[in-house]
């Protein structure tokens, strides 16, 4: 409910801010808006499916509304071809407060509107972080000090990377902080790591991404050395089934006392796949011992307890690099943040189009989108998504498909070049071409959804 909670939210937030980029310049030009609407009030793409609103009260010449279909929103703006499929209003002569009617400069503004205001809502939105909260990161010459990574998913042995590694670079980039390493890492070809004093290179596959999807990983499979307590035992894993419980302090394996993660995983993979090792537990204030099974891939199925503050790091001996914001001095932050964000998604998405990486497979849906944001509300964490999405939304806006505010903005570009309208009939069929490409998209991403969160 919390995750559901927030999800709506946030989606809320960021359409009614996106249509109403639209919105103010539309007003600005004195063009008519007939509609605003959070979310569809028909079975999107078709306009004349079950066409009911929740909530409407019309204010003016704009009915404001609440539609029953939740997966985005529109304003419908007199003389344009959109969402609604208006055709009938297209056969009458254009009137001076059409969109049509428009020079085709303001016309481009108003279609540039809701991605103008996505962009400037992340710059604020991540501004505000770092001027409220500040920033806490964990510099990765400070996990290469205390000895490397730990490898905390079999995914990252099969890659090549062992406990203890200190992680330098992808594709000879340095990695500058432990934050940054799985999003690095799934869109690189190769590691620089330093082991055994000396440097090395490890070959990243091209479907890295497909091999996460297949593995089901969700979690991070690098962490830092730390004691061995349970912070999530996975679902149907030897660990689950001997007992072991989230806040475990994991002492010993074998008869072997550990003090990290390494120490455990080391003594696990020498066992024998689907043999049985004792591990004791320290709860509280029992010690117990526990027979759990080994899978075949040499785990027992648990992740460690990750800190999560200056507090918890300084005790385990690692500093964090802190640092507060001044309001002024958080907006250029904000952007630079907002671009390192955007420039990470893009590199994502150019690997979604590339069928050899299989990083398809892992497009998802609301669900997914939702899942994100966690089952507790942290509101660093919310805003922090909410940015990301905010930044996602106007990308994904921009792209030249008829249907999205991109495709409406390339034939005004036309039509400024080369000095003639492009017809509107042509409009009609492009826009409906787009639309049936969103909802393929959009049954694609969201049947993913439904398979890997309840079919699995």
């Amino acid at each position: 409910m919390i995750q559901a909670l927030q999800f709506i939210l946030a989606l809320s937030i960021l359409i009614v801010l996106h249509e109403g980029g639209h919105f103010f310049f539309a007003k600005l030009f004195k063009t008519r808006v007939e509609k605003f609407y959070l979310f569809f009030d028909f079975l999107f793409p078709f306009s004349n499916i079950l066409p009911f609103s929740l909530f409407k009260k019309k204010v003016g010449e704009t009915t404001y509304g609440i539609g029953w279909f939740p997966l985005g929103g529109y304003v419908k703006i007199a003389g344009m071809v959109d969402e609604s499929m208006d055709k009938e209003q297209m056969k009458q002569p254009p009137q001076p407060w059409e969109f049509r009617s428009k020079p085709a400069w303001q016309r481009l503004l108003i279609m540039l509107g809701g991605i103008i205001v996505n962009v400037l809502l992340a710059f604020v939105i991540y501004a505000m972080i770092l001027f409220a909260w500040g920033s806490e990161r964990l510099p990765m010459s400070e996990v290469n000090q205390q000895g490397g990574i730990s490898v905390v998913d079999s995914i990252a042995y099969d890659l090549g990377f062992q406990d203890g590694d200190k992680i330098l670079a992808f594709d000879e980039k340095p990695v500058t902080y432990f934050s940054n390493l799985m999003a690095d890492l799934i869109t690189a070809k190769t590691a620089t790591i330093e082991r055994g004093g000396s440097q090395q290179t490890i070959n990243l596959p091209n479907n890295l991404i497909e091999q996460f999807i297949d593995s089901k990983t969700q979690n991070a499979i690098f962490s830092i050395p730390l004691p061995v307590i349970v912070g999530k035992v996975e679902r149907g894993s030897g660990a689950e089934q001997a007992g072991i419980q989230p806040k475990d302090k994991l002492t010993a394996a074998a008869g072997i006392p550990v003090g990290s993660m390494p120490e455990i995983r080391k003594i696990i993979k020498q066992q024998q796949p689907g043999s049985t090792i004792d591990i004791t537990v320290q709860r509280a204030s029992e010690t117990l011992t526990l027979p759990v099974s080994v899978s075949d891939s040499g785990t027992i199925g648990f992740l460690p307890v990750i800190p999560v503050n200056t507090k918890d790091f300084a005790q385990l001996g690692y500093k964090l690099e802190t640092r507060e914001y001044g309001f002024f001095e958080a907006f250029p932050a904000g952007v630079a943040m907002a671009y390192d964000k955007l420039a990470s998604y893009v590199k994502q998405v150019k690997m979604m189009l590339n069928p050899s990486t299989g990083a398809y497979k892992g497009l998802g849906g609301f669900v997914s989108m939702a899942k994100i944001y966690g089952t507790d509300w942290d509101w660093v964490r919310f805003w922090n998504i909410t940015a990301t999405l905010s930044l996602i939304l106007a990308f994904m806006n921009i792209l030249p498909i008829p249907g999205l505010d991109g495709g409406y903005v390339v034939f005004t570009l036309i039509e400024m070049v080369t000095g003639r309208k492009v017809n509107e009939k042509v409009l009609e069929a492009a826009t409906t071409v787009g639309l049936v490409l969103l909802l393929i998209l959009m049954v694609y991403a969201n049947g993913n959804d439904i398979f890997r969160h309840f079919l699995q």
